[in-house]
């Protein structure tokens, strides 16, 4: 795991889509296409911003898979991922193709449609981020390492929770979904590059499990030490707590 830090959000966010926006053309240079997953919530304005105005990428070859979604919320709602990605993603770019999530529809069918079609060739890049519980994706702690599946049905726990409600998607804790689909940790592994853009002092102890502690379940983006191409974009408030 390669770690940068940088002195504000937008930089942070700007370097990180700077890099991959690197893997993706390298991807259409030597295959003809590029697949990527992309991720949602707060962590991801700045990147998402700055990634739709990188150069140079035809994004006509390019093939977009979404992270994660919450059961039951429709398009429509403030706190969609669905929602999200449209407006702040694919319809800032023209892709080949983007593969949501639908969280409205049959849950476990819906993990096993977009599993088939993220299965059939290999992920260039993966855009993700960390969760103040240390989740990957929506994969809570402890999180299942050991599951093939592409994608789970999950349960959402309190901590997770609460930081929806706290970043101010859901009026009350009452409305945040308990329950959502999620690309499984071992699907995430196995993305070439995986850029993972965290700001903001709340992710500090977080990002010091993840970063410095044990490889365990108990923080799920500890797992990212594993991997073989991670860089890990912070801004210096989410990088505070880190010995060096």
């Amino acid at each position: 795991m390669k770690i940068e830090i940088f002195a504000t959000e937008q930089e942070m966010g700007q370097a990180a889509a700077e890099a991959g926006a690197e893997k993706i053309r390298q991807a259409l240079a030597e295959r003809g296409e590029a697949r990527i997953i992309v991720a949602t919530g707060a962590s991801q304005f700045t990147v998402l911003g700055a990634l739709v105005k990188q150069p140079d990428i035809d994004w006509s070859k390019v093939t977009g898979f979404h992270l994660d979604e919450y059961l039951g919320l429709p398009m429509s709602h403030p706190a969609s991922f669905r929602g999200y990605l449209k407006e702040r993603f694919v319809d800032q770019v023209s892709l080949k193709a983007f593969h949501y999530l639908d969280g409205e529809t049959d849950p476990q069918e819906e993990c096993e449609r977009v599993g088939k079609l993220l299965t059939e060739a290999p992920i260039d890049v993966a855009f993700v981020g960390i969760g103040e519980n240390g989740h990957l994706a929506f994969n809570d702690p402890p999180a299942d390492f050991d599951t093939e599946q592409p994608y789970l049905v999950v349960d959402l726990d309190e901590a997770c929770r609460r930081q929806q409600h706290g970043e101010g998607w859901f009026p009350t804790m009452d409305d945040v979904p308990t329950q959502a689909l999620s690309m499984s940790v071992k699907q995430i592994l196995k993305t070439s590059t995986i850029i993972c853009s965290v700001p903001d002092e709340r992710k500090a102890e977080a990002v010091k499990n993840s970063v410095e502690g044990e490889v365990s379940p108990d923080v799920p983006a500890s797992i990212l030490q594993t991997h073989g191409d991670t860089t890990l974009f912070l801004d210096q408030a989410a990088a505070s707590l880190l010995k060096s």
